[in-house]
């Protein structure tokens, strides 16, 4: 038989039965299981006009300025003044990775503009999308995303190509050619514009960036981003060296740039704002303890 309970800790046990079993689902939705995505600082006027003005000045200098700054004579041609071959060791043993023969070399080259600047963009972008998808973004964090992912890549093809006019090394199939030739190439005022890899250092930004954004924003999944972007990345920088268009060396300068620009840029324009919110509010979880002469207990709005 059980032992009397008076009537106060009766009236207190079941008040506290009331309101605490009601509360348990509503706990359980109220997003602390959800991950909590973040706002990033972002700006359409400012990101747009820095994004707009980089590319503008990366395109300009590619497509209508090239003849003008591509260096006409290699200032880093990896030969002594007599002519004789200087070409450190570890781009000497890259080169192995040349293509035998001028078809595969064509092959590579055409692979690695296909990905470099078709496939891993837009590989890229629809993961982000996806991530984000699956961690119940709002639609307007993919279009903030996709503008500071490309706003990486901008930046860092611009600092690329401004380092290539500046050092002014000779490609590598340049490098081998006889000096009566080496003016006779299809493209002779890319000639000196081999360091460093414009490709990889374009493929390592998009890739890098957009995990730094996925990490900031705490997108579930963000790991696939890292597992398809990094090894589609460096083989494009295999696909350079294969064309013979770079050397080990600036391939690897390429990736090491590229991904420090898309670290920065997402962390030093586009850090965390504010605390981070649940991915969804189903509803709102307030205890408030009340007293009387006669009873005790806790009430709750949800």
């Amino acid at each position: 038989m059980l032992p009397a309970v008076r009537p106060p800790f009766r009236a207190f046990a079941i008040a506290v039965l009331l309101a605490v079993v009601p509360a348990a689902p509503v706990a359980a939705q109220d997003g602390a299981d959800e991950p909590r995505l973040h706002e990033l600082r972002f700006d359409w006027t400012r990101d747009g006009i820095l994004t707009g003005a980089a590319g503008a000045l990366w395109i300009s200098s590619e497509s209508f300025l090239k003849d003008d700054l591509a260096p006409a004579q290699c200032r880093w041609c990896d030969r002594a003044p007599d002519g004789t071959d200087r070409l450190n060791r570890l781009d000497r043993w890259g080169r192995g990775l040349a293509g035998a023969t001028p078809e595969a070399r064509r092959r590579a080259h055409n692979w690695s503009n296909i990905v470099g600047f078709a496939a891993l963009p837009a590989g890229v972008l629809g993961l982000q999308y996806a991530v984000g998808n699956s961690s119940g973004a709002p639609s307007r964090f993919f279009a903030q995303d996709a503008t500071i992912i490309v706003q990486s890549a901008v930046f860092a093809s611009l600092a690329n190509q401004t380092v290539k006019f500046i050092a002014g090394r000779e490609r590598p199939f340049v490098h081998v050619l006889p000096e009566d030739q080496k003016g006779l190439t299809d493209h002779p005022t890319d000639n000196n514009l081999s360091f460093y890899s414009g490709h990889t250092n374009l493929a390592f930004s998009l890739v890098v960036s957009a995990g730094t954004v996925a990490a900031l924003r705490g997108y579930k999944h963000q790991a696939w981003i890292w597992a398809v972007g990094v090894p589609v990345a460096t083989s494009v920088g295999l696909l350079r060296m294969g064309a013979d268009k770079h050397y080990l060396t600036d391939v690897a300068t390429g990736a090491l740039l590229g991904s420090a620009v898309g670290v920065a840029v997402p962390l030093l324009l586009h850090g965390r704002k504010g605390d981070a919110t649940p991915k969804a509010q189903a509803g709102q979880f307030h205890m408030t303890p009340t007293a009387s002469a006669r009873m005790m207990g806790i009430s709750g709005t949800f």
